[in-house]
């Protein structure tokens, strides 16, 4: 598995998000945000947050839908409980997961960072499975990527805000390269 030119990883699911930027050309991704979502909150599987990426979530299918169909948002990567990653913005463009942030003095993550959804909640461990799929994931980032310095939770670069991946998030099974960067 491997990042090719474009910015895809080979191997995986490619579902094209509409919701992205351009990169800016003297822009290199430098930090990794890792990401926690559940759709409904605490309900996995059924294909929810692929279709909040895409914009073709189904209002009608949950009350919580109502909130959050206006919103434009996506991932670079998300990794599914049973370890399936998917792929919706390539690597090289902006990928809209981080909102109002800052990392080390720099505002809007966005623009500098790759994001990573884990499928899940603050409530609940993650499965070995994704830690596994997120091991071979940062390791095929880092090779394309070595302007790669930084790995933080979403709750990292916008606190207060939000809260994921959360305290069930086990950053001792991250790649100890990827954890002293924390």
């Amino acid at each position: 598995m491997q990042i090719d030119p474009t910015g895809w990883l080979t191997e995986v699911t490619h579902t094209p998000s509409p919701n992205f930027a351009q990169r800016a050309d003297d822009v290199e991704p430098t930090l990794v945000v890792i990401h926690a979502i559940s759709l409904p909150p605490r309900e996995f599987g059924g294909g929810n947050v692929r279709a909040l990426f895409c914009n073709t979530l189904e209002v009608d299918a949950h009350p919580y839908f109502v909130q959050i169909a206006p919103l434009r948002v996506s991932s670079h990567f998300f990794v599914a409980r049973d370890g399936m990653l998917e792929q919706f913005v390539s690597c090289d463009a902006v990928a809209w997961h981080a909102g109002v942030s800052n990392w080390k003095s720099r505002e809007s993550c966005n623009g500098f960072s790759i994001g990573i959804e884990l499928e899940g909640c603050d409530e609940l461990p993650f499965t070995s499975v994704q830690y596994r799929a997120l091991a071979t994931l940062l390791s095929a980032l880092k090779q394309r990527y070595p302007s790669l310095t930084d790995a933080a939770g979403h709750s990292d670069i916008a606190p207060g805000r939000k809260s994921d991946p959360g305290p069930n998030f086990d950053w001792a099974q991250v790649d100890s390269s990827w954890q002293q960067w924390r």
